[in-house]
């Protein structure tokens, strides 16, 4: 009975509201079950920004943010590198690549992506350069599902360990409104910025499934 109890604490860590200011997930393996869902603030989309920053050493496809809305529409706004060089958004399961050719394994990288369901236009930026505005059309987005660590092939699930995140990610934020350049400026020089009012770094609401840490992200200044 102890070790079921063990093992159930270990696969899901209840979820919790927590400032994870320094901090970052790790997702130290390949897995279909390792993940963290994350718990919006609000359920109903016309515009998203979202912003994090990742590091990983995968040279195949993954997903770097999941949010579905329904069984049948399980990319309604996803966040994807492909094989190939660039990074995708999909929105609504209509995907647009961006350049992105600066994204290097093992190398910390700040990202954002916008999207407006009424221009239908979506850009990414990737460490303060942003590229070309797409369109990618939909309608707005409601009732998500949002998961970081696994891309979502039905609605909350459906996960395939070739597409989990092997690394790690931080400062997660989502916005249901598109930032401005200036205020993804600030973002990605870690300055000031107003938080995310989905998803905030900060005060997180969060759980984590399978072999996924919360740890420290430190950086070392050695002097001689």
């Amino acid at each position: 009975m102890e070790f079921v109890l063990l093992l159930l604490m270990v696969t899901a860590c209840a979820a919790i509201t927590q400032d994870l200011t320094g901090k970052m997930f790790t997702f130290p393996q390949e897995s279909n079950t390792a993940y963290v869902k994350l718990t919006p603030k609000r359920v109903d989309f016309g515009a998203i920004t979202v912003c994090l920053r990742t590091i990983t050493d995968l040279n195949r496809n993954h997903a770097l943010f999941s949010l579905s809305a329904t069984p049948s529409d399980s990319n309604a706004f996803l966040i994807y590198k492909p094989t190939a060089d660039g990074i995708q958004i999909y929105v609504h399961g209509q995907a647009e690549t961006f350049g992105a050719e600066d994204y290097k394994v093992n190398t910390w990288h700040s990202i954002c992506s916008t999207w407006d369901s009424v221009t239908g236009v979506a850009q990414l930026w990737l460490d303060n350069k942003p590229f070309i505005r797409k369109y990618v059309g939909g309608a707005r987005i409601r009732n998500p599902s949002i998961i970081i660590g696994q891309e979502q092939d039905s609605h909350g699930g459906g996960f395939d360990k070739t597409q989990s995140f092997v690394g790690m990610i931080s400062d997660v934020h989502m916005w249901d409104y598109t930032l401005s350049a200036c205020e993804i400026q600030e973002y990605m020089l870690d300055r000031n910025l107003t938080p995310g009012n989905v998803l905030n770094w900060k005060a997180l609401d969060y759980r984590t499934y399978g072999r996924v840490l919360t740890e420290q992200k430190t950086t070392c200044s050695c002097t001689e």
